[in-house]
């Protein structure tokens, strides 16, 4: 009977360990509480703000550059989800402030075409959503205008561009219910994933994109594969959430961004780390790997969304971005505030290393920004 009891008793264990065990070969991990995630996400904010009362105030590395450049406006972008979260007044003032103090314009004007310059204006949009006074859009609207009524497409020579870019169009389309905004972001972005470095820098084959055109094969990363740079990967998977949830149903050319959006999310699922983690190089863990924060959590912020509205599968994806934000959580975020393992501005595996815990990038305010952006769908995934 003993023997019995004790087959029975293994047998048990044996059923909960395969339950437990996720896709990815480890043990499934529970999300925290939403509590939990937004005191996380508090905290990080808190840490930011108080580093940098003066919105307006240049930002030095190298260089010194105006604070409304595309670091500064990713983190805007990540302050407004925690906003629309956390509704506190102090977020939503903080951004109007560094709005107002560059007078709701752009780095280089109006005329310019550079999507790293147009960033900003997804901040001033939804600021302009809030309170309706004609400053808050009038710059990013010409801009974008001027984009529209150009003959060109090929702008977008690297896929960061799609994220400082596409979600602009997708909200001037949807406030004007204007098509012309949507038409001329497929066909900027078609440039880029068929035609840029000569056949795209997107790659069926394995579902995920090269950087810019110094990355298409036959460049190889150490190990003989392809190079496919977590954060710019990232990017690519983060402007196709905020399109798709900007965007009416039936404006042109969604189904392209959903394909796209569930090729790629298909692609990244096998190659997350043991420790939900991504590395920097996707598919050479050889080159430079390690921890990232940037890259995780702009696909942990995809993912989540996904499960949100009904496009992945939540019994295979939610421990996939459970494991991923407890990981974030656990490694990066200091008890100050501060986040560790961000890689600094670059385009590759190697730049702004060696990463660490305590080393500080050349920008904070980017990899906040993502961070923000995950925690507060993850927020929604709770509910």
């Amino acid at each position: 009977m003993n023997m019995i009891r004790e087959r029975k008793q293994i047998l048990c264990l044996i059923l909960t360990l395969a339950v437990s065990l996720t896709g990815t070969g480890s043990f499934a991990q529970k999300l925290p509480a939403r509590k939990e995630i937004l005191s996380a996400m508090t905290l990080a904010n808190s840490y930011f703000m108080q580093k940098w009362p003066d919105t307006g105030m240049p930002i030095t590395t190298n260089k010194t550059r105006p604070s409304n450049i595309w670091t500064r406006g990713v983190y805007y972008e990540g302050l407004m989800a925690l906003y629309h979260t956390d509704p506190q007044k102090q977020y939503y003032d903080y951004a109007v402030s560094w709005a107002e103090n560059h007078k709701w314009g752009l780095r280089n004007g109006i005329k310019t075409r550079n999507a790293d310059d147009q960033c900003c204006g997804q901040t001033y949009i939804d600021l302009y959503l809030i309170d309706k006074k004609e400053e808050r859009i009038h710059d990013i609207k010409a801009s974008m205008d001027s984009l529209v009524l150009s003959p060109k497409c090929s702008d977008w020579t690297w896929v960061d561009a799609l994220q400082m870019a596409m979600p602009v169009f997708a909200k001037l389309g949807t406030i004007y219910k204007d098509d012309r905004y949507f038409e001329k972001m497929y066909l900027m972005y078609n440039h880029t994933k068929t035609v840029e470095g000569g056949k795209g820098l997107f790659n069926p084959a394995d579902g995920l994109w090269w950087r810019d055109k110094d990355f298409v094969a036959p460049y190889k990363e150490p190990n003989g594969q392809d190079c496919y740079w977590s954060r710019g990967n990232g990017w690519v998977f983060a402007a196709l959430v905020r399109v798709l949830e900007i965007m009416p149903k039936n404006a042109p050319h969604r189904s392209e961004y959903e394909q796209m959006y569930l090729t790629m999310a298909k692609a990244l699922l096998p190659v997350q780390r043991e420790d939900g983690f991504w590395n920097v190089s996707l598919h050479d863990a050889s080159d430079f790997g390690g921890k990232e924060l940037t890259g995780t959590a702009l696909f942990t912020y995809g993912m989540a969304w996904g499960i949100n509205n009904g496009y992945l599968n939540a019994k295979t994806y939610r421990p996939v971005v459970s494991k991923a934000w407890n990981a974030l959580v656990k490694d990066c975020v200091h008890t100050n505030g501060f986040l560790g393992w961000v890689q600094g501005t670059g385009k590759e595996p190697k730049d702004g290393q060696p990463l660490s815990y305590d080393k500080i990038p050349d920008f904070e305010d980017y990899g906040l920004g993502c961070f923000l952006l995950a925690g507060t769908e993850l927020i929604k995934l709770k509910k």
